[in-house]
């Protein structure tokens, strides 16, 4: 199904509480997509609801990526009204610590597979059976130029990125027989609260990474996922990479200091 068409889609966004997913999920309402919004956090998942059912219809699910039976029940317990996801954004992840890989920490490894891999794997698994049976659907998967390039203290992060890669190259072959389009949007720097988690609320820190240069927004991330569901059907963009104008690899920054 392409968003162009005359009915009202639904999307389906995890990670929306914050940054990229809160960024989309706004732009999605402003232009009466309809949402179900999922995040761990009840009282922001309330609150968007509130804000944006102004636009379109809202439902909220509250869940953890991570718990693989709480995001099959929670999908399972969507009520008949937003049961058909017509576009699916695999948003939700994060980065745990920035170590050398001999001091990294095990726990921090664990929750970057289970989030960012086997998280958008389950959410995934959960939605692909309508989309496979309406023979439609639009899957964009969000990662980042870490599942590009390996740097510095990034890997397991890196290493779970890059899966992300793999399973969206893999998606949009296994998908294709059923006309199931799949992409990803592969970001750069990004000012979100992605820093203040993989630093562990050292703000200082956190905020460190953005000084010196303009970084991209949430917004400008949201944009383009916008453009790529608004494509006509036949049109599937596969694969991008976004970098901020100063950013030209995943090490090199041009900050004015």
């Amino acid at each position: 199904m392409s968003i162009t068409s005359n009915e009202k889609p639904t999307a389906f966004i995890t990670g929306a509480t914050s940054g990229i997913g809160l960024a989309t999920a706004k732009l999605f309402a402003s232009n009466k997509i309809n949402l179900v919004i999922c995040g761990r956090r009840k009282e922001r998942l309330n609150e968007l609801k509130k804000e944006l059912s102004r636009h379109t219809k809202v439902f909220i699910l509250e869940f953890d990526v991570q718990d693989k039976k709480a995001v099959f029940e929670a999908i399972a317990s969507l009520p008949e009204e937003f049961s058909n996801i017509d576009i699916l954004i695999n948003n939700a992840g994060n980065a745990h610590g920035l170590d050398s890989i001999e001091e990294g920490n095990i726990d921090d490894w664990e929750a970057m597979l289970d989030i960012n891999v086997k998280g958008l794997l389950y959410v995934s698994k959960a939605i692909m059976p309508k989309m496979i049976k309406n023979k439609a659907g639009h899957i964009i998967n969000i990662g980042s130029i870490a599942g590009k390039e390996v740097y510095p203290m990034g890997n397991v992060y890196c290493a779970s990125k890059y899966a992300v890669d793999a399973l969206n190259q893999g998606m949009r072959i296994d998908l294709n027989k059923y006309g199931i389009r799949v992409g990803a949007i592969n970001p750069g720097l990004v000012e979100t609260e992605f820093s203040k988690v993989r630093f562990k609320g050292d703000d200082g820190r956190a905020e460190a990474t953005y000084k010196g240069y303009k970084p991209l927004q949430p917004e400008d991330i949201a944009d383009v996922i916008h453009f790529m569901v608004t494509r006509p059907s036949h049109v599937n963009i596969a694969d991008l990479l976004i970098l901020p104008t100063a950013q030209a690899s995943a090490t090199i920054v041009n900050k004015e200091l």
